[in-house]
């Protein structure tokens, strides 16, 4: 059973859609060990201690540079000998040591299909109001693993989500969401831990076969 460690920043849907299929029986061979917040206020640290799953602040404020807080980090995961780090609406920035710490070990859900829309100011609303300002008539959602590249590691999963006519910024976030994000995230978490994926000159494979498994 791999321990999953999740970073987030705000309310903690994504998070809580993990915790759901956590109970559903839905992340195989992984458990949600710990949530670490980077700030007090966020909604989703009481997620996940009305769910039973560790969860505190780590405070960005609180460290002298990036590299130190990434450090804090990297050492409260380790505490907790975490396999796997979700980040899920982390909106801190860490450092080049934090992907080092996880190579192939974090995975981040992106609200757009990747490479469109990502790199640096592309979050939150901003991700869709640029959709919309392109005109695109296809979005979607992103999981893929991080590198020291933003929102430029290598793809796990897409799923593709319609723009319709008279879509807000706001709207086509919850869609996103709703149809993308929110199934995307629990299912690319469970494939890690159950051993189907494999990175190789940047491309993801999923395989059909976990470890530990014969053909």
């Amino acid at each position: 059973m791999l321990n999953i460690g999740v970073l987030v920043s705000g309310g903690g849907t994504n998070l809580q859609k993990l915790i759901d299929a956590q109970n559903a029986g839905e992340l195989k061979n992984g458990a949600l060990r710990v949530v670490i917040a980077s700030r007090a206020d966020a909604f989703a640290l009481e997620r996940a201690k009305s769910a039973g799953i560790e969860a505190f602040a780590l405070c960005r404020k609180d460290y002298p540079d990036v590299d130190s807080y990434s450090q804090a980090l990297i050492d409260a995961l380790n505490e907790r000998n975490v396999d796997l780090v979700v980040l899920a609406g982390f909106l801190t920035i860490t450092g080049e040591n934090f992907v080092r710490a996880f190579p192939n070990r974090i995975l981040n859900v992106h609200p757009a299909l990747l490479p469109a829309f990502g790199g640096k100011g592309y979050y939150g609303l901003h991700v869709h109001e640029a959709a919309l300002a392109r005109g695109v008539k296809v979005t979607g959602a992103t999981v893929h693993f991080v590198n020291e590249v933003c929102d430029g590691g290598p793809i796990v999963l897409q799923k593709a989500v319609e723009v319709k006519e008279g879509d807000t910024p706001e709207i086509l976030q919850k869609r996103v969401m709703e149809e993308a994000e929110w199934k995307l995230l629990p299912q690319a978490v469970s494939l890690f831990c159950e051993g189907k994926l494999t990175v190789e000159n940047g491309v993801v494979y999923i395989s059909d076969k976990g470890e530990g498994e014969t053909l």
